[in-house]
């Protein structure tokens, strides 16, 4: 099915989104001075760096103070200086890391990259430091039009309403797929999705932990994800399970909400056939299908992952953020809800809307997308790399075992900037004790999976060099081997 581009109105002249300050002559000679300077400071950041043993006392005292406000102490002891290199970044202490989950994938172009520095000091001469939704500049005109557009390629979206953090734009999908279905009060997911922390979020999303103690305030039916391991028979399984629950609770569900890869359940993938077979029954039974893209977005071959798997014709809401900077939902034209159901006071900040404008026209622009674009080739090296480490060192990589105690055949895994290792038999306690031992060492990482767990990898795909990935596995092999 061809989905027909949308119309932007483009007999409308192009809003210009630079704050009037950021366009004169000695602005501009001083933020070109401001970025000189950026790039002669970073010349010198090329790798790891032990921390300065002056600096420890005051850190340690930071450390516990940070605790102290929060209630807990962090998962690592991490305090930014504010710079960095690309996929370097420095502490507070003076130490220097490897960033390789970019605040779970939020910072796409790494640390201090000049383009993204420059949209920050743009956006610092606004006249305001947030966007509103009462009240907003070109900023906001700015950035959705970009989405629309490129959504809009593929899949009958062609509105979207921004908004500060992806699970906002989770709770606004569910209210217009609500609205769409006059109430239907249940939700149909995939089992170990991640959905958000919210209380409405927390209850979608399938890890008990995140939900302990709250008031349940949906209804949930959770759908078997693809199973690698009984191939096509899993899309049958599924088939049959989405209809008998549809048979069971006739027009009672508002949507089937998916990740297209599953991020924080382990970056799980699917075949299209799993997917459109799914999205296909929910077309039939007039159930609206909302695309999870949170995480996703941006970082397969394509800009929407669901563009990469071909499905844009039966996508009717999507989600974004993270490495856009800014949320939204985007939504097809007879989703458009009505006055007053989404909203907000806070749409972003300023800063955020002009980074993330970058960002986009930057990944819209260059060589990212594709079989053979910038994301692909960085997936290659992580594999290249991976195998490598895997074939020198198979003790560190004894046969895991799921939830069914079944082999799990793979031990490396995931799509474009989406990278899983699956060490140590993908044991959830060795893994978080991995995880200390490659931060002391240089690497930040985080795990993913909820049995077999993962070493999760989110590098900032923006900015990183293939050849990077070696003296990042250089870590991870000397933290393994910490472990034995």
């Amino acid at each position: 099915m061809t989905v027909a581009p949308p119309n932007l109105a483009s007999a409308v002249p192009a809003l210009e989104h630079l704050p009037l300050l950021a366009r004169l002559p000695a602005v501009r000679r001083a933020i070109d001075e401001i970025l000189s300077e950026l790039r002669r400071t970073q010349a010198s950041m090329t790798g790891i760096r032990g921390a300065d043993p002056s600096k420890s006392e005051s850190y340690v005292a930071w450390l516990k103070r940070n605790g102290e406000l929060r209630g807990r102490p962090t998962m690592y002891p991490y305090i930014g200086a504010g710079f960095g290199n690309g996929a370097l970044v420095q502490l507070a202490d003076e130490s220097v890391k490897w960033d390789m989950i970019s605040s779970i994938g939020v910072n796409m172009f790494g640390h201090s990259d000049p383009r993204m520095v420059e949209a920050a000091l743009e956006s610092a001469l606004s006249d305001v430091c947030m966007q509103g939704n009462l009240q907003h500049n070109a900023d906001v005109l700015a950035v959705s039009e970009i989405l629309v557009a490129e959504a809009g390629r593929t899949s009958r979206l062609r509105h979207c309403f921004v908004t500060n953090s992806g699970c906002m734009a989770n709770e606004n999908a569910l209210k217009i797929c609500q609205q769409k279905t006059k109430s239907a009060p249940r939700v149909i997911a995939l089992r170990d999705c991640f959905m958000g922390r919210s209380t409405t979020m927390s209850q979608i999303g399938d890890t008990p932990a995140y939900r302990q103690g709250l008031v349940q305030n949906i209804l949930v039916d959770y759908m078997p994800f693809y199973d690698p391991m009984l191939g096509a028979r899993s899309t049958e399984l599924a088939v049959a399970k989405l209809r008998e629950l549809i048979e069971r609770y006739p027009k009672q569900h508002s949507c089937f909400v998916m990740e297209v890869v599953q991020g924080e359940g382990g970056f799980n993938l699917a075949p299209r056939e799993f997917l459109e077979s799914l999205m296909r029954v929910c077309r039939e039974a007039s159930i609206p299908v909302w695309v999870d893209e949170v995480q996703t977005f941006g970082r397969t071959e394509e800009m929407f992952a669901f563009q990469a798997s071909g499905l844009g014709e039966y996508v009717d809401v999507v989600t974004i953020g993270k490495l856009s900077q800014v949320c939204a939902c985007l939504f097809a034209e007879d989703f458009n809800p009505g006055p007053g159901l989404i909203a907000g006071t806070f749409s972003s900040s300023t800063s955020a809307f002009h980074v993330g404008r970058r960002a986009l026209e930057i990944l819209r622009d260059g060589d990212y997308y594709g079989p053979n674009g910038r994301i692909a080739r960085l997936h290659q090296a992580f594999r290249t790399a991976a195998t490598d480490l895997i074939a020198r060192r198979p003790e560190f990589f004894p046969p895991v075992i799921d939830g069914q105690g079944r082999t799990f055949g793979e031990t490396m895994g995931g799509i474009g900037g989406m990278m899983r290792l699956t060490p140590l038999g993908g044991k959830k306690d060795q893994l978080n004790a991995l995880l200390q031992l490659l931060f002391e060492e240089g690497v930040i990482a985080l795990t993913c999976g909820h049995g077999p767990y993962h070493l999760r990898l989110l590098p900032p795909i923006g900015v990183m060099e293939p050849a990077q990935f070696k003296p990042v596995f250089e870590v991870i092999e000397r933290a393994l081997g910490r472990t034995r």
